[in-house]
């Protein structure tokens, strides 16, 4: 009697895990989308993942460990990730990049693998505080090692310039990037507003703009075109928003930076972040345009992705996005960085599904 007593318990044994395991696999997927365990224990600012479509995710930020340049962390299944080292390494006798490294984005073009990415430049005469440069480092795999393509940034527009993005279509390259708020100082209502109040003698701001890129990358091919800025009206309905940084007595700055751009279906969409990098008002919002340089249209339910403290959440400082697709681009996930109250003032990387509906509109399910 000992042997089928035996089996039965090991064919019960075995439909509890095979139940287990079902419920397992139910619990990671939700209409579709992989389930996050947020926030990931990465502590990245301005966090981007590269899909190299062979299983494996690679992401990349500011942070993360490194010194003078950027890390990576792997993953198979975007909730366990695994700190690879250091990729690039910048602040060497011979590189043109000495400090302030932000903000890489990876991109695979023809089985190499290309960093963009924000430095100080050497290149300082005049002793600017700040004076940031974009430039792009090459390597034969994801986790580097990634060495400058050329010993100086893609080009100078004569202003401190951060965030690079980059957005592919068809054989055209477009580089996407932030005028920093240093030295731009911006009359508009909040301006006007501020000096009233006596808060601030003056605002900065930063604005994105767009130029095509060379095809090698050495540099660029035409002028700059400003596509997006702070409101210049108190009227305007993303003025509260984007002046919180201001209105909130935190700094006299207004930030446009941060920017995604991609397509879907006719419409162009561009993602940027606005409010201080470092408060709890770090929010993004989006625009849409008709093509790849605009002219961009801000949408009407930004922001998109902001502090939840205010529905009983403890995230705060959500910004600096990029947008990952899945094969087909059958879901899209906003990944962006955060803060809690258990993380302090370290940034940890947040991953949220992202719709855009049959009018175009753009959500983001999250944070949470």
């Amino acid at each position: 009697m000992k042997k089928p007593i035996y089996n039965f318990y090991l064919l019960l044994l075995g439909s509890f895990f095979a139940v287990f395991h079902s419920c397992q696999q139910k619990s990671t997927q939700e209409n579709g989308h992989i389930v996050i365990e947020n926030p990931l224990d990465v502590k990245f600012g301005d966090p981007f993942i590269l899909d190299d479509e062979n299983g494996m995710y690679y992401m990349y930020g500011t942070g993360g460990g490194a010194k003078d340049g950027f890390a990576v962390y792997a993953s198979e299944d975007l909730n366990n990730w695994e700190n690879k080292g250091q990729v690039f390494y910048g602040n060497t006798d011979d590189s043109w990049s000495v400090a302030n490294f932000w903000a890489p984005e990876v991109y695979k073009f023809d089985d190499q693998y290309y960093m963009f990415y924000s430095a100080d430049w050497r290149e300082n005469p005049t002793n600017e505080e700040e004076n940031f440069r974009i430039g792009v480092a090459v390597a034969d795999v994801p986790t580097g090692p990634f060495t400058d393509i050329q010993n100086r940034p893609i080009f100078d527009p004569g202003y401190p310039i951060i965030d690079a993005n980059v957005y592919k279509e068809d054989d055209r390259y477009y580089l996407y990037y932030s005028r920093a708020c240093y030295k731009h100082p911006v009359e508009s209502e909040i301006a006007d507003w501020a000096r009233e109040k006596g808060l601030f003698d003056e605002i900065e701001e930063s604005w994105i703009y767009g130029v095509e890129l060379k095809p090698d990358f050495s540099g660029v091919i035409g002028e700059p075109v400003m596509l997006l800025r702070p409101p210049l009206t108190m009227d305007d309905e993303q003025a509260e928003w984007e002046s919180r940084s201001v209105t909130s007595k935190e700094v006299n700055r207004r930030w446009t930076e941060g920017s995604f751009t991609f397509k879907q279906g006719e419409k162009y969409y561009i993602m940027y972040s606005a409010n201080h990098f470092g408060g709890e008002h770090y929010a993004v919002g989006y625009a849409t345009g008709d093509s790849a340089l605009g002219p961009f249209k801000k949408a009407s339910n930004n922001p998109v992705i902001e502090k939840n403290t205010a529905s009983g959440g403890e995230v705060t400082g959500t910004g600096h996005n990029s947008v990952l697709f899945t094969p087909n681009n059958s879901h899209m996930y906003a990944v962006y960085h955060g803060r809690t109250k258990a993380t302090g003032d370290d940034r940890v990387v947040f991953i949220n599904p992202m719709t855009i509906d049959e009018n175009g509109n753009l959500e983001v399910q999250g944070p949470s």
